[in-house]
């Protein structure tokens, strides 16, 4: 088990930045792919942004490409995700998510959110 704590949300304007964290606790950090989705207003949740347990290979959507990147420090047990250029179609609650899989699929440790806001 392992159990998810996200920080770092808040309101931005259009075109500005924000860095999410997300600290691990339970059983070790560096056997999980972590990942980050998010759910706006009455839709779905989505995949935003994926890596693997060294931390080399990352999936982003193609909605985020570019302007998002998410990383990892195993000595820290924390996960982020920078996100520049923001707009407000990124407007949504955002989870930090493990699998003990691969970064594509069995995300199944998830945090509580946190919401982002990106108004004028």
């Amino acid at each position: 088990q392992v159990q998810l704590v996200e920080s770092g949300g808040g309101l931005v304007q259009p075109g500005g930045s924000l860095r999410l964290s997300c600290v691990a606790s339970g059983r070790a950090f560096s056997s999980y792919a972590m990942g980050w989705f998010r759910q706006a207003p009455g839709k779905g949740r989505e995949f935003v942004a994926g890596l693997s347990r060294n931390g080399i290979t990352t999936d982003y959507a193609e909605s985020v490409k570019g302007r998002f990147a998410i990383s990892r420090d195993n000595a820290k047990n924390t996960v982020s995700l920078q996100m520049n250029s923001l707009k407000p179609e990124d407007t949504a609650v955002y989870f930090c998510a493990a699998s003990l899989t691969s970064l594509y699929t069995g995300y199944n440790y998830w945090g509580q959110g946190t919401q982002v806001t990106v108004s004028s």
